[in-house]
């Protein structure tokens, strides 16, 4: 059976943790930053576990 390819996308995008869950990063800390209070990007800055029933799909992406 040949090898599976790595979406580089999801690579890029996700971590697997040593427990078996996948970290990820938080979204909207890009772009319209003046309307966002600094206690709501502060919180954003951190990362964050991607939810059980994403998990699945995100395992198919990143096989190794």
């Amino acid at each position: 059976m040949p090898k599976l390819k790595t979406k580089r996308a999801a690579a890029k995008r996700f971590r697997k943790r040593a427990g078996g869950g996948i970290k990820r990063g938080q979204a909207f800390l890009r772009q319209i930053l003046t309307k966002k209070n600094t206690k709501r990007k502060r919180h954003l800055r951190g990362g964050a576990e991607v939810h059980a029933a994403d998990r699945a799909s995100v395992r198919t992406m990143l096989p190794y």
